[in-house]
């Protein structure tokens, strides 16, 4: 066979991303300190840029003499849409640190210090990082991961959870025996003694934790401040120890990181600023707008492009004049459409998770990425990428856009029912269960069904597990023996 060179023709279609369109792309998924950053470094690079004032909630500028937009069609970073009202009928209707020294060894720890900020890792992750990371294993169910992410959220640079916790379950609508359980969610994870109350806890979790915590400890930790008077004797007396046990005891509990949270980064380093706020109006419905603290405004400064073209003579320089221009036109579109796309998702995750809203966390509802996507007319990595590190501030508290996605189960009505629905109704039908005719897992399935909620067994076994009910044959005998027999 003869090799020749020869000439083809061939059609065929790629995608081509161009360097605004991934930037663009970029830009969405940025946080609010990121795009501040991102912003600063524009400013820098292009003359015809320049920072505009923020608006103000009465539309007025913080400031007169605001420079214009370069066309009409390139509106500031805010936009004309940072806010949108949803009509109702569219929707779906002590530390208590001690007041003394509980140990030479921790003395400066109880007195306040902090690791320099040379002592941490640039990139090392904060408290409240490397706490999220674990909470998905340690909940038990999405709803227990929710509550629990919401109080790492409360937590201060030392490890302390310093709100009242009736307060936060009023805030979330749940039980305060259900905040609890969160509660020793967030304690159980690493490092020990997050998520305490007092130093007290704090260091009884440790003690726990090391398996120490035998009632001699507990009176040791219990009365601290005698460590810090250094009333040794009466301690002694009071932990019925000899000197030996005692002087054990004392150098375990010195052992303890009273301040576990400080060997990450500070409060400083995660205060979570909103990108999106969150209010009931007075219809009935919802606020919903953007957070234009952390908006900054981009404009074109017009006069100073001018003055710029007059002294443009050669080719080159008009060139390069044209580019600026464009980059910052784009630019300002760019930020644009992001603030118009977060806007846009927010507004779909209040009205699917209304619920919430009025509630607290027992109305949330199966939701998924592609939902939202569809009903907003989006690719479903966009919806992910808008909803990375963007918050939600509401009067229950700051969430992350990701909170709301929740997992569940079917139902009748094709709406889907919130797994915490579900285990919800477990329980209710188990607590009302006749002694002498315990529920079967198979016959709650079909009870649950007869209710609309399209369930499987093993579902049902795994859901009553992880309540920490026992089975049909364990509930049975345990009431047999109840009932003395």
């Amino acid at each position: 066979m003869a090799l020749a060179p020869r000439l083809d023709l061939r059609q065929s279609q790629s995608l081509v991303m161009t360097p605004q369109l991934q930037q663009a792309i970029k830009l969405l998924a940025l946080s609010n300190l990121e795009i501040e950053t991102f912003i600063g470094d524009a400013l820098e690079a292009n003359p015809l840029l320049e920072a505009g004032e923020v608006r103000r909630e009465d539309g007025e500028p913080a400031a007169p003499s605001a420079p214009e937009p370069a066309e009409p069609t390139a509106d500031t970073a805010t936009g004309d849409e940072s806010a949108l009202d949803i009509d109702p009928g569219a929707l779906d209707r002590d530390r208590d640190t001690g007041d003394g020294e509980w140990g030479a060894t921790h003395a400066s720890g109880l007195a306040g210090d902090l690791p320099g900020i040379d002592e941490r890792g640039a990139e090392a992750p904060t408290l409240a990082e490397h706490l999220e990371l674990q909470v998905g294993a340690a909940a038990g169910d999405t709803r227990e991961a929710f509550v629990a992410r919401h109080l790492i959220g409360l937590l201060d640079e030392a490890g302390y959870l310093a709100a009242d916790l009736d307060e936060v379950a009023a805030e979330l609508g749940i039980p305060r025996a259900e905040a609890e359980r969160a509660l020793a969610v967030v304690q159980s994870l690493d490092p020990t003694g997050v998520g305490a109350r007092s130093l007290s806890e704090c260091l009884a979790l440790q003690a726990k934790e090391a398996d120490r915590y035998d009632p001699c400890m507990a009176r040791l930790i219990d009365n601290l401040d005698l460590v810090a008077r250094g009333e040794f004797a009466r301690l002694k007396r009071m932990c019925e120890v000899d000197d030996e046990d005692f002087a054990d005891m004392l150098a375990e509990l010195r052992s303890y990181d009273p301040k576990p949270g400080c060997r990450f980064g500070g409060a400083g380093e995660s205060t979570v600023v909103p990108d999106v706020l969150v209010t009931a109006a007075r219809d009935g419905g919802w606020d919903i707008a953007l957070n234009e603290e952390t908006l900054p405004r981009l404009v074109v400064n017009r006069a100073y492009y001018l003055e710029l073209r007059r002294g443009c003579a050669g080719k080159e320089a008009q060139s390069w004049l044209g580019e600026k221009l464009a980059d910052a036109n784009w630019l300002i579109r760019a930020l644009d459409q992001r603030q118009k796309t977060i806007l846009k998702t927010a507004a779909e995750i209040v009205r699917k998770q209304e619920g919430f809203f009025r509630r607290g966390v027992s109305g949330l509802r199966p939701l998924t990425l592609r939902e939202v996507a569809e009903a907003i007319d989006m690719h479903e990595s966009t919806i992910s990428r808008v909803t990375s590190n963007k918050y939600l501030h509401c009067e229950r508290g700051t969430f992350e856009l990701k909170y709301f996605f929740t997992s569940g189960v079917g139902s009748a009505d094709g709406e889907g029912a919130s797994s915490q629905a579900v285990k919800a109704r477990i329980k209710a039908l188990i607590d009302a269960e006749d002694a002498k005719k315990i529920l079967s897992d198979d016959t709650l399935v079909a009870m649950l069904k007869a209710e609309g909620f399209d369930i499987a067994r093993r579902t049902v076994a795994k859901y009553r597990e992880a309540m920490g009910i026992g089975s049909s044959v364990q509930r049975r005998r345990q009431k047999r023996l109840a009932a003395g027999g």
